[in-house]
Order: C-alpha cells, then sequence, then structure tokens
C-alpha cells in the first residue's frame, strides 16, 4: 500500500502562484463543505466541479453525472495546462486555502486510494515550514512546486500554524496505464495494509518449519522487512 509519494511531474509554480494570486478576491471562494472536519477558515474554489457548477465546491458527484470544467478555470491558464500533462481522467479539481490558523482535524476519506483506482495529487501553490501535515501519525513536507500523492483512506491532518495562507490545487484522478508508470518512478512510503502482512506472517510460518538453510534466510530476510515496514 502506498502512503504517500512525491511525483515526478513539471509544475510551472511560479506561473500557477501568479495566477492564483490574482484570484484571491474573488467571490467564489467558499467555506469547505465538511465544517465537522476541520476549524478556522478552510475556502475552496472550485475548478473542475460536478457537471462544472462552480456552485457546487464537492469532491463527488452526489446526484450528478460528470465532472466538467467550471469557468472559473478560464482564469488559470497556467493550472489548466498542468491538468492537460496530466494524460488521465481527472474528476475533482479545486483550489483549497487553510487559512493561517486554521486546522484541518484528523479524518480519512473512505477508501480513496491508488490502490482502489484513485489518486488525490496535492501541489503547494503556497506554503511555510509552519504547515504540518501528517499521513498516518508521519509528517510530511510538502514544498511549493511539487506534485504529491496522498492516500486519503489513511488518517491525516493538517495545521497552518504560521502567518500566510496555505494553498494546494487538489487534483482527484482515475488511475490508467500512463499514472501508473508516473508512480512507479515516483519516490513513494510504502507499507502492508492488513492483508499483506497475514499472508507474509503465514509465509514466513511456512519457510521456518522447512528448516533449511535457504528457507530460514528467505524467512529472516521477509521478517526484516516486515518489522521495517
Amino acid at each position: 500500500m502506498i502512503c504517500y509519494a512525491r511525483l515526478g511531474l513539471p509544475v510551472a509554480i511560479r506561473k500557477m502562484q501568479a495566477e492564483v494570486k490574482k484570484v484571491l478576491t474573488s467571490e467564489s471562494w467558499m467555506g469547505h463543505y465538511n465544517r465537522l472536519h476541520y476549524d478556522g477558515e478552510w475556502n475552496v474554489l472550485p475548478l473542475r466541479a460536478p457537471r462544472g457548477d462552480a456552485g457546487k465546491p464537492f469532491a463527488e458527484l452526489l446526484n450528478d453525472d460528470s465532472f466538467e470544467n467550471t469557468g472559473l478555470l478560464k482564469a488559470l491558464p497556467a493550472i489548466g495546462r498542468f491538468l492537460d500533462g496530466l494524460l488521465c481522467e481527472k474528476q475533482s479539481v479545486r483550489l483549497l486555502n487553510l487559512r493561517a490558523g486554521a486546522i484541518i482535524k484528523q479524518h480519512r476519506d473512505a477508501e480513496l486510494c491508488f490502490e482502489n483506482g484513485e489518486a488525490r495529487l496535492h501541489i503547494p501553490v503556497f506554503t511555510h515550514e509552519k504547515v504540518e501535515f501528517f499521513v498516518d501519525d508521519e509528517r510530511v513536507n510538502l514544498k511549493e512546486g511539487e506534485c504529491w500523492y496522498i492516500n486519503a483512506n489513511l488518517p491525516h491532518r493538517v495545521a497552518n500554524m504560521g502567518n500566510t495562507d496555505r494553498i494546494h490545487l487538489v487534483v482527484d484522478c482515475t488511475l490508467n496505464d500512463w499514472l501508473k508508470r508516473v508512480f512507479e518512478l515516483s519516490e513513494k512510503k510504502c507499507k502492508a495494509n492488513a492483508q499483506d502482512r497475514e499472508l507474509q506472517i503465514s509465509i514466513i510460518r511456512s519457510l521456518r518449519m522447512h528448516r533449511t538453510e535457504a528457507s530460514s534466510a528467505l524467512a529472516d530476510k521477509l521478517e526484516n522487512e516486515l518489522n521495517h515496514e
């Protein structure tokens, strides 16, 4: 299971930053709809939404049948070019602004992960060292201009402890062969899930029962890998 990964995708971050600065005062920003998940201000600008409706800041289709670009994306050509460079199906695309002093409480987005055919990508447009982003209780350092995959099915939380806002471009993608190749070349943190661990433990036990030098060596290797994970 992939916990998180830094993907080697090019990001024209200076152009993106200039564009986002221009829309910061837009009246189209809305408070994030899941009020139970955060304290402070966490605002959304929908760039790809159900039926292209900029009034729907949702990452799920609900009763709609498709995600489409909203009119707001026309003012953000550098972001549009980045999205065009993602050679996979895009679902929800949003700019998310976690205002200074705000926190996103620990939560999980059920089943939203690579292993289930979906990938949520985070591109930090504006961030700083006082943003604390934790995935499965491990702090991950997401820097401006990088592209990260976060396993949203794992417990995660964020705190903006600085004096300036943190703005991410967040893109939900459907996994395909192109995106799989991108992940293969990425720097990533993986761990075994519960089913994988049970299978690996069973294999180790079977190898120990053979009581040969080769089987014991392989069992030791698998056990070390399991303990490391």
